[in-house]
């Protein structure tokens, strides 16, 4: 058992580094992505970011906002989740899961790169308010994920072409129960994000209005 033990332990130690080194080579895709937007692209999305700023800043969101929030994030967030458990029931699915730990990658290194970019350390640290808090529970939570559906898909071949132990069904509650256990994860973030977040970034906000409200000056310092 403790050399079994051992051998579970590592698998699943190299397949927490290949996610999170498919993660981080993501984040430095959609950081670099920045880089290649039009100056237009660009004061198109300063602009969006001054009004979310100032609807932040003045509080208009209130109690409804903060609820469709949540409901919003918490089914994205599930839907994220429950997509990688569905991909890892099979390992057809492998390549897709990997592709949505890019993905997520991008979206954060882009966010952040972007923030960066434009506001300099004033969008470091709306970052840090915004993005960075929920995420620091949110991607080990994915990680987690993709290499829990890793692992029950390839034991599933295992069990099934190479060993023949039998039943897959102790696998499969092992996994879902798993997935169910970040899940619940993810609601909690999501509750973070919807009533929290918000309150992190109205302190930041009111040095970030004046710049957004000038994407054309922004961009030309560039």
């Amino acid at each position: 058992m403790p050399k079994d033990l051992r051998m579970y332990s590592k698998d699943q130690l190299s397949y927490y580094v290949f996610v999170s080194i498919l993660f981080i080579t993501g984040v430095i895709f959609g950081a670099v992505m920045v880089n290649a937007l039009t100056l237009e692209q660009k004061q198109e999305i300063v602009r969006h970011l001054g009004h979310f700023f100032h609807t932040i800043d003045t509080g208009a969101e209130g109690d409804v906002a903060a609820k469709q929030t949540f409901f919003q994030a918490v089914s994205l967030n599930l839907k994220w989740v429950a997509l990688i458990w569905i991909l890892g029931l099979s390992v057809i699915g492998l390549p897709f899961i990997f592709a949505l730990d890019f993905i997520k990658g991008v979206l954060i290194g882009f966010s952040v790169g972007f923030m960066v970019g434009q506001f300099s350390w004033k969008g470091m640290l709306f970052a840090l308010t915004s993005i960075a808090p929920q995420n620091m529970v949110l991607i080990p939570v994915i990680v987690a994920a993709s290499v829990a559906a890793m692992s029950f898909s390839i034991q599933l071949v295992k069990n099934r072409f190479i060993q023949r132990t039998g039943s897959v069904y102790p696998l499969f509650i092992k996994y879902s129960t798993t997935t169910l256990t970040l899940a619940l994860a993810v609601v909690i973030v999501s509750l973070f994000e919807a009533y929290v977040s918000p309150i992190m970034m109205k302190w930041v906000t009111p040095y970030l209005i004046s710049l957004a409200e000038l994407p054309e000056k922004i961009v030309s310092l560039l």
